[in-house]
């Protein structure tokens, strides 16, 4: 890795920082499907963090915020440069809040080899693992560019995610940057003697961690090729799955009916190819306009007319849909104003034209689908909607369907990328996951393959099979080790047709959760008070008077 005296023969010293920064910021955005490498590059993960781990050891504390700013809003714009295409402002308030989060983020790994000179690494790594847990939280809750993530591809490696859930894989791979971070500093600070003493020096010092974890790599390894469920004797369910590709939101009705059309002709398309499948499937928010406040209240007669049609189509049918919707109603609870309407964005189960279940969207994207925060940010709140940003009403039920001794639950959009929820389905009695997703809205592949990478991760947590249906890709069925079995070409309209095995495994990870971040959270906590306090004591010592 790159040393003051490498650097300086690239950059000169006051941009030496600004060069780190920046080099972590696009090792950061490669390790992730990115326009260059569309399933990313896993390996640089593994050195991702070295620039930023080394910057720390270098500067103030005052400093370190500013770095933390430039580093956190330059990796965020190179890896979710995307969101520009939902609309500009989504770009610049996710760059906002994580150059402020990495502001934070940044003096805490400066205080950790402030308070701890020799082995500060060790309290960098779980304050890393604590920050990748906590930004996934509450509202502001955004699991993409999470580090484990990025080893996707590596079937045996994410194995331990069934014990860990992806923060396992998170820890494993974090270590080296800020090991060898220390590595390169140390080496530094022993100047005058050569580099092999040095580096003996480091490794004399350190070589306990480093086994430590050169043997959980290995460990992980055996594990991922002897843990792997073997399903070759599970019943099997067949899902035909629908890609559109389109945006079924924009245009009126004239382009819903063009889209419920093309809907129609691929399911019919797959049920002459594969007749009677246990499931047809289509996206999130497949079908506008509303179902059931339209079939209930009848006040808009081109959209009543175009529900008939959809109801009367599916009351031929002998397999049951499952299809996106906005479940609009009233709800005078909920909503005290003149129409008292409710939005939902939903997922409903059709028999023969009959709406047989509801799943309600948990969690919400924040500022796109949901602010709570009216009162308190008007302003922000006023351009949100100026955006022509659609809200919806929170759901309360982590549901499960049962069709035909099936039972499945339908994650909505980017719930797929939060482990606790896959894991309340399951744990809710789910045998399968059916996720719907729109995420033609950004027509970016490397966005697609982001929300693939991490909904991946949500089958070998929980050992459960698990289905996409998109508006435009990732449409594709994966195993419960987290292989894909097979995708549809994404941006074409087409259709899907797979077998999944139905297997009821009680993984570590389903029962016990997130319970490793959490133990990150809770020792670098204890850590930084221990540390603070022990360098309190020393100051107050130095400062006494001897007798």
């Amino acid at each position: 890795m790159i040393g003051t005296q490498a650097w300086k023969w690239i950059l000169p010293k006051g941009l030496i920082p600004v060069g780190a920064v920046l080099l972590g910021a696009v090792l950061f955005a490669g390790e992730f499907p990115n326009l260059v490498w569309k399933e990313g590059l896993p390996l640089l993960a593994w050195i991702a963090y070295v620039p930023i781990f080394w910057l720390s050891y270098r500067g103030g504390v005052g400093s370190s915020c500013l770095w933390g700013a430039l580093y956190g809003y330059s990796a965020y714009g190179l890896f979710n440069y995307w969101l520009g295409a939902f609309h500009p402002l989504a770009g610049l308030i996710v760059g906002i809040i994580y150059l402020v989060f990495f502001m934070i983020l940044f003096p805490l790994l400066k205080l950790a080899v402030i308070l701890f000179p020799r082995r500060g690494y060790l309290l960098q790594i779980l304050l890393w693992m604590s920050f990748e847990y906590l930004r996934t939280q509450g509202f502001l809750g955004y699991p993409y560019g999470i580090t484990g993530y990025s080893q996707w591809r590596l079937i045996p490696l994410i194995q331990i995610a069934d014990i860990f859930g992806v923060w396992g894989v998170s820890l494993l791979v974090v270590f080296p940057s800020a090991w060898l971070a220390a590595a390169i500093t140390c080496i530094e600070k022993a100047e005058g003697a050569p580099w092999g003493d040095r580096l003996k020096l480091f490794w004399r010092q350190e070589r306990v961690w480093g086994l430590l974890w050169l043997g959980a790599l290995i460990g992980t390894l055996v594990y991922g090729y002897t843990a792997r469920v073997d399903y070759a004797d599970a019943p099997l369910v067949r899902i035909a799955l629908i890609q559109h590709n389109t945006d079924p939101w924009r245009g009126g009705i004239k382009e819903y009916r063009k889209n419920y059309e093309v809907l129609k002709g691929l399911s019919d398309e797959a049920l002459k190819a594969y007749p009677k499948p246990d499931l047809v499937v289509w996206s999130e928010t497949a079908f506008v306009p509303r179902i059931y406040w339209h079939i209930t209240y009848r006040d808009d007669q081109p959209s009543y007319s175009l529900v008939k049609e959809l109801m009367d189509y599916l009351s031929a049918q002998e397999v049951p849909f499952v299809i996106g919707n906005d479940d609009a109603r009233k709800d005078p609870a909920k909503n005290p104003q003149a129409d008292h309407r409710v939005d939902y964005n939903a997922v409903m189960v059709f028999d023969r034209g009959a709406i047989t279940g509801v799943y309600r969207k948990l969690h919400l994207v924040p500022f796109t689908e949901h602010f709570p925060y009216q009162k308190q940010l008007p302003l922000i709140y006023e351009a949100l909607l100026n955006a022509d940003t659609h809200f919806w009403e929170q759901g309360d039920e982590a549901t499960v369907f049962t069709v035909n001794g099936l039972s499945f639950s339908s994650p909505i959009c980017f719930e797929d990328t939060f482990g606790y929820l896959s894991r309340d389905f399951v744990r809710n009695g789910a045998e399968l996951i059916v996720n719907l997703t729109n995420d033609a809205w950004a027509n970016s592949l490397p966005a697609q393959m982001q929300h693939l990478s991490m909904a991946l991760f949500r089958a070998v947590e929980n050992r459960r099979a698990m289905v996409r249906s998109t508006a435009s890709g990732q449409t594709c069925a994966i195993d419960p080790n987290g292989a894909i079995i097979a995708m549809a070409e994404p941006f074409a309209e087409t259709q899907l047709t797979v077998q999944v095995p139905v297997i009821t495994l009680d993984s570590w990870y389903t029962r016990y959760g997130d319970f490793l971040p959490r133990g990150c959270v809770a020792a670098a906590g204890i850590l930084l008070i221990l540390g603070t306090g022990g360098s309190i004591l020393k100051h107050i010592k130095k400062e006494m008077p001897v007798d």
